[in-house]
């Protein structure tokens, strides 16, 4: 490679290394070592300095970051695991969980039918006893199963 002097790049040559005996057999040119050009840009002593501080504190940084990293997995929840299950009930109740999204819906809160159910669990886990058991005294007895085809 040719330099020019206007460039402030300095070359490196490797050094060349006498070979010892070799063992018949190995041709010379597969161990014989390629040469290194190494280019160098003098830096200033202070950005020498300045460059040697931030490795330090960046050593430092590396070791303590591990350790919130394993605190932050140890809070994760456990995966739900989640049952399906059918169930029959009167459309006229059907029809309000259609209702229910829809109202979620206008308020900017897209809901699921197993989101609708599952929030009237909490509201009814939520009540005190005997306000539970009085509304589902209220409900009327239906027949379980699927209903007839038309």
């Amino acid at each position: 490679m040719k330099t020019k002097k206007s460039d402030k790049v300095e070359e490196v040559a490797a050094p060349k290394v006498a070979i010892a005996a070799k063992p018949l057999g190995k041709p010379a040119a597969a161990v014989a070592p390629k040469p290194v050009v190494k280019k160098t840009i003098p830096a200033p002593v202070e950005a020498v300095k300045a460059t040697k501080a931030t490795k330090a504190t960046k050593a430092t940084k590396v070791a303590k970051e591990p350790k919130l990293a394993r605190v932050a997995k140890a809070v994760k929840k456990p995966k739900l695991k989640v049952v399906r299950d059918s169930f029959t009930m009167p459309q006229s109740e059907y029809q309000k969980i259609a209702e229910i999204k829809e109202l979620c819906l206008k308020a900017g809160l897209p809901v699921k039918k197993s989101e609708v159910l599952r929030a009237g669990l909490q509201v009814l886990s939520a009540m005190a006893e005997a306000q539970m058991l009085n509304t589902l005294n209220g409900l009327d007895k239906i027949k379980t199963g699927r209903p007839n085809k038309h």
